[in-house]
Order: C-alpha cells, then structure tokens, then sequence
C-alpha cells in the first residue's frame, strides 16, 4: 500500500473528505480511500489559501514532512 498525501482548502471538511471517497474529484478518484491524518483551520480564506500554498512549495513540503505527518507512516495501521 502506497502512502499519498493530499492539500487542499475548504469550508466543509467532512463534505470535502466525502467527495474524495466518492470519486468525485477526478485527481484524486484513483487513489481512494483518503483517511484524514492532519487539518488546521483558519479564521479565513485568505489564511487558508496562503497556508495552502506554502504547504505545496518545496520548503512547505519539508515542512510538513518534518512536523505535520509521521515519517514512515504504516498505511495499514490507519482508521478507516
């Protein structure tokens, strides 16, 4: 089992997991289910899109390597 991780923003977390699982996204329908592991929420969208944005720059993704996801994290050992 391989151990992707997704970054987005939204306002409806539960909704958004949902339509992941669905396949309602078509980036992400091949690789379901998604199981969250890590939110942070922001007093605005302005907030949330430049968090975003970091999270997806090469330092961003060090970042959450280092501090936001566990190193050598077991796929199989998660809630679903």
């Amino acid at each position: 089992m391989v151990c992707l991780y997704y970054t987005g923003s939204t306002a409806d977390l539960k909704q958004r997991l949902a339509a992941h699982n669905a396949g309602k996204s078509t980036h992400t329908a091949k690789f379901a289910p998604w199981n969250l592991l890590w939110y942070c929420a922001f007093p605005d969208k302005y907030k949330a899109l430049e968090f975003e944005s970091y999270l997806k720059s090469h330092s961003g993704r060090a970042f959450a390597s280092k501090r936001l996801v566990q190193p050598n994290l077991d796929p199989s050992r998660l809630d679903t």
